[in-house]
């Protein structure tokens, strides 16, 4: 298994820093679905014990990333594109919701953050950084909330994101039209900017609503990644 290893992080616990590091690298796909998984091996990988990494699996297969097979093993789930769905679903209401309160009244400051953040992206594109870019997206978004003083709301998202995150990470690999997600993140940033409340439902809906229609291309291009209907 040759996983993606971060620098434990400072504050954080071996616990956490465990599941981060396995989250991350499902996510990013290096850990493909239907893949076996060993407690032993990642604990020998990462030089932990094998408490914290089962304390990490269990939370993992309650997201739903992971699944276990009596007497068989624990595996990587296949994604399914119902809590994809739902998942879409809950992000398009919370957005377009939140965005109508920042083209309201947002934060000065927070305006810069934004304008760092796409240039951070466009970098990113060029490097085909496609977990960072995914990040860097996410904290776009995150920061929209923060102004408006829903940081709540955000973090009910991540708790349902896992899914949604791995399908975008596929769009990504397929090169299925990721640089338009950076041209929307600039034309939701205007909108904000110039109080444009028309302008900034048509984008999150669309920015959103992409992956329906990239889903079916996925599914044809990926289909062992996927939980059969």
């Amino acid at each position: 298994m040759n996983l993606e290893i971060e620098k434990q992080k400072y504050g954080i616990t071996v616990g956490d820093y465990v599941y981060e590091v396995i989250k991350k690298n499902i996510i990013n796909l290096n850990m493909v679905p239907g893949s076996r998984v060993s407690e032993k091996e990642i604990s020998d990988i990462l030089n932990v014990s094998r408490t914290p990494v089962r304390e990490a699996f269990i939370k993992l297969s309650k997201e739903g990333l992971l699944y276990v097979r009596p007497q068989r093993g624990t595996y990587i789930d296949y994604i399914d594109l119902g809590v994809v769905e739902d998942a879409r679903f809950i992000r398009e209401s919370i957005e377009k919701s939140v965005l109508k309160l920042a083209i309201e009244k947002f934060p000065e400051e927070l305006l810069d953050v934004l304008q760092e953040n796409i240039n951070a992206q466009k970098d990113l594109i060029d490097q085909k950084a496609y977990y960072d870019f995914l990040m860097m997206d996410e904290e776009f978004h995150k920061t929209i909330f923060k102004g408006c003083n829903k940081e709540r709301a955000w973090s009910f998202i991540e708790q349902i994101n896992s899914e949604y995150k791995r399908v975008r990470m596929l769009t990504f690999f397929a090169d299925i039209n990721w640089k338009d997600v950076l041209n929307q993140h600039v034309q939701i940033l205007e909108s904000i900017k110039n109080k444009d409340e028309q302008m900034g439902q048509e984008v999150i809906s669309n920015h959103i609503n992409k992956l329906i229609f990239e889903q079916v291309e996925l599914k044809k291009k990926y289909p062992e990644y996927f939980k059969e209907d």
